[in-house]
């Protein structure tokens, strides 16, 4: 079967890479002949990356450029790699005018697909809207990023999502906004993509990073002064080094023994190393949770909704660090055994539901559903 997939691989983040990588590996576990459509968002392509970024400040670009090369080597060298890119680049809507496929079926991936806060918009490519009409549609633990829509947002992507045959998302507020807010009933609640492979799986990549030592985790996404101040005390009172996994080369000056944008699969390596993670990253989370390495978390101030649901699934609330001067948070130890029974449930679910889209199209989803 011939499954054409879009999603966000080409941003530049590790776990958006990862998630990809691990949809196309578990999609190839059905016998699925995957190809990942190379769509990359305006603001992310190699040429507006910098003005993303920095806008007109020179000082800024000039301060970034050894990151921007130093990404394009690690994210362009994974991707090339790893995944299995469609030839054409498609990077705006009319990029698919006359789009040509053979796929049996289309499936728009993990992520904030559909969080027209961090698109930028409503990008209807990350709908489908270019499979040809009636062909077969699913979405794979995508994600809106919000807990509600606006009526707007519902008006311009209705009836598109109204063309899917399933949909599954990663949080459980993307399933209340399908069916409150879209009355689409045919969608349920699956774990992220990083989640579904198992520790197994992630360890055959990684080599032990060479720290000598325990040590804690910081990897931060958001500037947060008391995030940095908690994390050098956490680590002083634990007796931990502290590592700081920096995205950028300017980050250096933070706190912390700094590994400047290392290769994809330290991402996993280093966070199943550490004794604690300490992050306001869902990615970083879940890995955490994979692993079953100790997180920390601090949510962001926007789309903290989605570790708060991770946490949820996992009943790990307590893992939310709610105050900075809380550092007994480290007494309350996660009950691995109890998250490896809720991973191992989640999993067979998200089985029941790859086969039933993949493998048996025909049958109802109203039963797997209850």
């Amino acid at each position: 079967m011939k499954v054409d997939l879009i999603t966000l691989h080409a941003v530049k983040n590790y776990g958006s890479v990862l998630q990809a990588f691990a949809t196309q590996e578990k999609f190839k576990e059905y016998g699925c002949d995957v190809r990942i459509l190379n769509y990359i968002r305006p603001d992310v392509t190699d040429e507006n990356l910098m003005t993303t970024w920095c806008g007109n400040n020179l000082l800024k670009k000039i301060v970034l450029l050894p990151s921007f090369y130093r990404w394009k080597k690690i994210f362009g060298g994974f991707i090339r790699d790893y995944l299995n890119l469609s030839d054409k680049v498609f990077s705006n809507e009319d990029d698919f005018i006359d789009f040509q496929s053979d796929a049996d079926i289309y499936c728009t991936g993990s992520d904030q697909v559909w969080n027209s806060g961090w698109n930028n918009g409503v990008i209807k490519p990350l709908y489908l809207n270019f499979a040809p009409e009636n062909s077969r549609k699913f979405a794979y633990a995508a994600s809106f990023g919000n807990s509600v829509l606006s009526e707007n947002e519902v008006a311009q992507t209705k009836e598109l999502i109204e063309k899917y045959d399933y949909i599954s998302v990663r949080e459980e507020s993307g399933l209340g906004i399908l069916e409150e807010q879209y009355m689409f009933k045919k969608s349920c609640q699956i774990i992220d993509p990083t989640l579904v492979m198992p520790a197994s799986f992630w360890r055959k990549y990684t080599k032990k990073p060479k720290i000598d030592g325990d040590y804690v985790l910081v990897y931060q996404l958001n500037n947060n002064k008391l995030f940095d101040k908690f994390a050098a005390e956490f680590a002083k009172k634990n007796k931990l080094k502290l590592i700081r996994f920096c995205t950028r080369y300017d980050q250096i000056i933070k706190n912390g023994k700094s590994i400047l944008i290392p290769e994809m699969f330290d991402f996993v390596s280093l966070i199943d190393n550490a004794r604690y993670v300490i992050t306001d990253s869902l990615h970083a989370t879940a890995f955490s949770i994979n692993l079953n390495t100790e997180p920390v978390c601090i949510y962001p101030q926007n789309y903290g909704s989605r570790i708060e649901s991770l946490l949820n699934l996992f009943e790990i609330g307590s893992r939310h660090l709610k105050d900075y001067n809380d550092f007994d948070i480290v007494n309350r130890q996660i009950d691995f055994s109890k998250v490896n029974q809720i991973l191992d449930r989640e999993r067979i679910k998200v089985d029941a539901f790859l086969k039933m889209v993949l493998l048996e199209p025909k049958k109802s989803i109203e039963k797997w559903i209850k």
